[in-house]
């Protein structure tokens, strides 16, 4: 791992109508647009969504670091996200909450509880949702294979 602070860089390319393009370098290009609930006609990823997205990844890649390190052996996990966007002072438009259902399937004889901390850690570790002000809470499901 590269010592901190690390830098990202993301351009956006638009006209005044069409998708906006986004790139950045070594990545494939990825078109994007307003979801529907802001007048877009779907069928891209939009802010919203790629921010949604961006907690499930994190979730996943955080929960794989911590799991190695532990050595915690584990077959899937799956982290699907819930991300709700409100007006809760009633002017800015923010995400407010983000729940997470996580099912993680382990090889037989895993300890499940020590299973259900590591994904709980993963949760408080992820440097997204630590990067956002809206809550997070984590609905998991610890099960084994076979």
């Amino acid at each position: 791992m590269q010592s901190l602070p690390h830098h990202y860089t993301v351009n956006a390319t638009g006209a005044p109508h069409g998708d906006v393009v986004l790139a950045s370098n070594g990545v494939t290009e990825l078109p994007s647009g307003p979801p529907v609930e802001f007048g877009g006609t779907g069928g891209l990823w939009s802010p919203e969504s790629l921010l949604v997205a961006a907690v499930a990844d994190c979730f996943v890649l955080t929960f794989r670091a911590i799991a190695r390190a532990s050595e915690l052996p584990w077959t899937s996990v799956h982290c699907a996200v819930n991300g709700t966007l409100d007006r809760p002072d009633g002017k800015k438009t923010q995400f407010t909450a983000f729940e997470l259902q996580v099912t993680l399937v382990t090889p037989p004889g895993v300890d499940a509880a020590k299973a259900t901390r590591l994904l709980e850690k993963a949760e408080a570790g992820c440097l997204i949702t630590n990067s956002l002000s809206a809550k997070t809470h984590l609905n998991c499901t610890v099960s084994a294979a076979g």
